[in-house]
């Protein structure tokens, strides 16, 4: 399991939401809970695209401690 922070803009639809840690990954909701929903949904997305691009090259993991 991972923790990603999301920031939870209002807008004219209802909320918006978005992940500073992986850019250009916004998702949005009519409701505050849809909105997390969804940016969990685009999350999961955005890592699966990334492990599909990365799956033929040289990939190392780093640990940061914050």
């Amino acid at each position: 399991m991972m923790k990603y922070k999301v920031l939870l803009h209002e807008s004219d639809e209802g909320i918006a939401v978005s992940c500073p840690a992986l850019p250009g990954c916004w998702s949005q909701g009519e409701t505050e809970a849809e909105a997390i929903e969804n940016i969990q949904e685009a999350i999961q997305e955005y890592l699966a695209a990334v492990d599909e691009i990365a799956k033929d090259g040289k990939v190392r993991e780093v640990e940061i401690v914050a």
